[in-house]
């Protein structure tokens, strides 16, 4: 698919008006608006069949958006991957580093799913691809089957590179696109004719 086509869409992300304490952009800015964030999830669900799918998971915090409209699609269950401390049941635990360079732990009920269990894994973004790797050990140290990994972006290095090789990848923007090589540079085209207006409902 050509890239223009998502364009239109992808357009709606903020930028950041803050500083670096945050991320770079603001994705979730397409999705009050029905048009956009139907767009964005037709074309992210697109390459997987639901018949491969057993359960999708979403990746704490805005994973969680996108990780249950998209089980809602495929009408599947959902399951969350939290930060440690917030489930109040037995879990199993990985320590990875963000994009921001700090150690965290992300944590997931244990047991999440029957051995084998094909598992979607969703995120909102993908930078340097820690948070999806500490939940890809997650999956698999229960015996999960990773079925494939979904973002809005998958920025481009080394981690991330060895993911998409490994695993069945979705994302709106697409890889060797011009939006790619934008969103690789952490700034976007788009950003300079931004208004909030424009992607209200």
């Amino acid at each position: 698919m050509n890239s223009s086509s998502r364009d239109w869409y992808l357009a709606s992300m903020s930028p950041n008006t803050k500083g670096d304490k945050y991320a770079w952009l603001d994705p979730s800015s397409l999705y009050s608006n029905p048009k956009t964030f139907n767009a964005l999830l037709d074309d992210l669900i697109a390459p997987f069949d639901a018949n491969e799918i057993d359960v999708v998971s979403g990746l704490d915090a805005m994973g969680f958006v996108l990780g249950a409209a998209i089980a809602t699609r495929l009408q599947k269950g959902f399951l969350p991957v939290r930060k440690a401390g917030k489930i109040p049941v037995d879990t199993t635990v990985v320590t990875f580093t963000n994009y921001s360079g700090r150690t965290q732990d992300m944590e997931l009920r244990k047991p999440a799913f029957r051995p084998q269990t094909r598992v979607l894994l969703v995120d909102q973004w993908i930078e340097t691809g820690g948070t999806m790797d500490a939940s890809i050990r997650l999956v698999e140290g229960q015996d999960g089957i990773v079925a494939g990994l979904v973002a809005v972006c998958i920025e481009e290095n080394e981690k991330t590179n060895a993911l998409r090789q490994k695993y069945k990848c979705s994302s709106a923007v697409l890889p060797g696109s011009a939006l790619q090589q934008q969103c690789n540079q952490q700034t976007l085209e788009s950003f300079a004719d931004f208004r909030p207006e424009l992607v209200f409902p």
